[in-house]
């Protein structure tokens, strides 16, 4: 079987080792080689529009994570199954980084660099958990898992997305209509939604104008979710208090961005869960044989729902 590697900007080859290991008879190409054209089966993140389309013995396209958005953006993408990755260790990463940037605003640690670079030693007041409610929305399995993780940190969560959830401790809003009320009294938002079109741009102005003022945003999940100018209004304008930002549309975020300059929004490099190589690759694999077998494939895709 022929597999190609496709990415816009390239920088695949960290799997190359562990796809040749765990599929020792496959023929490894890359893109924009003819060869690559050529493959039954296309592993990639970010391809170009038109690319898959051009391959006429394509059987599978395969996500290297869990987020396919820039996959079935493509309008000329064939009917063929997208299979994405799932990960348990990418749920536990993600808590961390959520649970740490929620601290980040509950312990008043925000302000603290600027007031270390003065040399002022100002101390704030500290709250317990039970007295900061967060809102997560996305309630996936990492949604849930961070919902969860926060719960049993002390933390009152309220969560919500597109389909009811039921999750003891936290309490679960669905559908447009719910999401005001969701937001009401977080004092942190973290979005983990899958980037669809009822998705993209949800961090406007009438979802982060819901929030009570000195509410902290963390976006850890695309960063075609947020209205950047939104949320610069907003924090200049003093009812948002903060923002911790780990995804861009645009990545890695050029140095000249005002966004790493912005007072009161911390960027972190896209760090929050990383997919190790050999769980993608070892995934992808079953997905093969089973392709092959005409078995049912792991993380098939619902174009319909995005996800």
């Amino acid at each position: 079987m022929r597999l190609a590697l496709i990415n816009r900007t390239g920088g695949l080859e960290f799997l190359e080792d562990h796809i040749r290991a765990a599929c020792p008879g496959a023929r490894l190409e890359y893109w924009p080689s003819e060869a690559a054209r050529e493959a039954e089966v296309a592993i990639c993140w970010d391809p170009p529009d038109g690319t898959l389309a051009d391959m006429p013995n394509l059987r599978l396209v395969h996500s290297i994570g869990a987020g396919v958005d820039r996959i079935l953006a493509d309008p000329t993408l064939p009917d063929v199954p997208v299979c994405r990755i799932r990960d348990d260790d990418l749920a536990v990463a993600m808590g961390e980084y959520c649970h740490w940037a929620t601290l980040w605003f509950h312990r008043g640690l925000d302000p603290v660099p600027r007031n270390a670079a003065a040399g002022h030693w100002h101390r704030f007041e500290q709250r317990p958990a039970s007295q900061v409610p967060v809102c997560v929305l996305g309630l996936g399995d990492t949604g849930r898992h961070v919902a969860c993780r926060l719960r049993d940190a002390g933390y009152p969560v309220r969560g919500w997305s597109r389909s009811p959830h039921d999750i003891p401790g936290v309490v679960c809003h669905a559908g447009p209509e719910a999401l005001p009320l969701a937001l009401a009294d977080a004092q942190v938002l973290i979005c983990l939604l899958p980037l669809t079109p009822d998705t993209t741009g949800i961090l406007g102005h009438a979802t982060l104008s819901a929030l009570p003022p000195g509410a902290g945003v963390v976006l850890c999940s695309r960063g075609e979710h947020l209205d950047r100018a939104a949320l610069v209004t907003l924090l200049r304008s003093g009812h948002l208090r903060g923002a911790v930002l780990d995804v861009f549309p645009q990545e890695p975020l050029p140095a000249d961005d005002p966004l790493w300059r912005e007072p009161g929004v911390l960027v972190t490099p896209h760090m929050s869960a990383l997919a190790k190589p050999r769980r993608i690759v070892v995934q992808i694999a079953e997905n093969l044989r089973r392709l092959d077998r005409g078995a049912p494939l792991l993380n098939r895709v619902d174009r319909a729902r995005g996800y």
